[in-house]
């Protein structure tokens, strides 16, 4: 539970990424930049930050993907479901460097 309550502020940030960033699409070219290189560079460096901060944690990239899957259906279309996955897997990889320069270790 305490891994938990540690993950929240990291987690709202992404929230705010996921839910935010969206509002700011005029056009597919404005909807692209932010699904490919707006929310990454954001999970990237949260996650990243996160673990330095608190050490490898997978379940911080699973929540990180399922926090981005009801933002499809209010934003996006079944096109931007691969997403899911990417935002997943840049979260784990960049949780992991973190967790290998963290020093709780």
């Amino acid at each position: 539970m305490e891994k938990i309550r540690r993950m929240l502020p990291y987690l709202f940030v992404i929230i705010l990424a996921f839910y935010l960033l969206p509002f700011l699409i005029k056009d597919t070219g404005s909807g692209m930049f932010i699904l490919m290189f707006g929310i990454p560079i954001i999970c990237l460096t949260v996650s990243l930050i996160y673990g330095i901060k608190n050490s490898f944690y997978w379940l911080f990239s699973m929540l990180v993907s399922l926090l981005f899957i009801p933002s499809l259906f209010i934003f996006y279309n079944e096109s931007a479901v691969i997403y899911i996955l990417v935002y997943g897997i840049i979260s784990l990889v960049a949780n992991f460097i973190g967790g290998l320069l963290s020093e709780r270790n």
